[in-house]
């Protein structure tokens, strides 16, 4: 067996890697061959030469190495058959979810596959590749991930800016298989339609489908939903609800709600192609009152320089829906701002409730489903906050 490259990291990084954390940043490596391919498998030891396991090396990203597994190459050999387990693995986690026709099927370093994320919508995948290791197995991942899902379809979705960050490019195509790239699943009771290749992210948000439906289930009167999408939000509470404004900028997604409106036959959803700052400011503007209203902006904190004005801008969205709520009404205000804690969106909306003057109650913190795990030892994993409130 030809002998794998190795990587030797600092004490200090070898002890957050004992810890659970998966990554390993550049200024952390010791020693590393210069001569290595994108994404290359090397064992990685610490600066005694004890082994810590093995792990993706990175060309060009600050983030040198992402562990695979704890042992060595020649105690653990990382091939097919490897990968297979891992994604039927990732599959039979998430047994509890099988009824659902969309899910995350692997979550990255939280199902151990470092920087891939695999998106089911109906009988179709979509993947991204954030770190060199995913990219250039992804072909063959496709594959695998194919005949582990029975999914007809694989579709590549990097053109998000994590890849700006590895310094890698962007590209979407179809990886595997055949077929339409316009597919329909279900969130609950309501249908949904997406185009793979032209829609937003991995086609839609499915780390907040059950957020969705328990904003259907919590929802009454008249609502409105910013930051709308495709209308998650939206059919959910149209469910439950007299009325309801959704409120997208992009027209194309914009369109794609009101034709979700129309297959599920919510007449009563009427979808504004605006800018949720700017109607939510008229209508506090007006003395408008809702009985519900929904918060879901896109990330507004994606690097740790970006996070005072992204608290401004929450500060901001979340004081005028105080003001827009009726006595007894319902906030679900959220954040998918990785670079914003759990305790920092906290504090960002209970002062823009006292900014308000409104009372408040905090009937559930949730984050994202039980098909996005967190890995205790990478905070970057618990990304999502979603805040249930009663304004009193």
């Amino acid at each position: 067996m030809t002998k794998a490259p190795v990587a030797k990291v600092s004490l200090k990084a070898a002890k957050s890697v004992r810890q659970g954390y998966p990554w390993v940043w550049r200024q952390e490596v010791e020693a590393l061959p210069g001569d290595l391919p994108p994404g290359a498998l090397v064992d990685v030891v610490d600066a005694q030469q004890n082994p810590l396991g093995q792990a993706f090396a990175a060309t060009r990203s600050p983030l040198a190495l992402r562990l695979v597994t704890r042992k060595l190459a020649a105690d653990e050999r990382v091939d097919d058959a490897f990968w297979r387990r891992r994604f039927e693995l990732a599959l039979a986690r998430r047994s509890s979810l099988k009824a659902r026709d969309a899910l995350r099927v692997v979550h990255s370093e939280a199902d151990l596959v470092p920087g891939l994320i695999v998106d089911r919508y109906g009988p179709a995948l979509t993947v991204q590749a954030l770190s060199e290791g995913a990219d250039v197995r992804k072909a063959r991942w496709a594959e695998l991930l194919r005949e582990v899902t029975g999914a007809r379809l694989v579709v590549c979705r990097d053109d998000a800016s994590g890849r700006d960050f590895e310094g890698l490019g962007r590209e979407t195509k179809v990886l595997a298989g055949e077929g339409a790239t316009l597919v329909r699943y279900h969130e609950g009771a309501s249908a949904l339609e997406i185009d793979l290749l032209a829609d937003s992210k991995t086609g839609s948000f499915l780390d907040q489908l059950d957020n969705h439906l328990r904003a259907g289930e919590l929802a009454k009167g008249r609502a409105l939903d910013t930051f709308s999408y495709h209308g998650g939000f939206a059919l959910a509470l149209a469910r439950s609800c007299t009325s309801v404004i959704a409120v997208e900028q992009d027209p194309d997604a914009a369109n794609r709600a009101r034709a979700n409106m129309e297959r599920n036959g919510h007449r009563h959803v009427e979808v504004k192609t605006a800018n949720a700052f700017d109607v939510l400011r008229s209508l506090s503007d007006a003395g408008a009152l809702f009985d519900t209203v929904v918060i879901d902006p896109p990330g507004l904190a994606k690097r740790k320089e970006g996070l005072a004005t992204a608290k401004r801008a929450y500060h901001e969205l979340n004081v005028r829906a105080f003001k827009l709520l009726a006595p007894e009404g319902l906030l679900v205000t959220c954040s998918c701002s990785g670079k914003l804690s759990r305790e920092a969106f906290d504090e960002v909306v209970l002062e823009a409730a006292a900014d308000a003057k409104r009372t408040v109650q905090v009937l559930e913190r949730r984050g994202a489903g039980l098909d996005h795990p967190v890995l205790p030892g990478l905070p970057e994993t618990e990304y999502l906050k979603a805040w249930f409130l009663r304004v009193l």
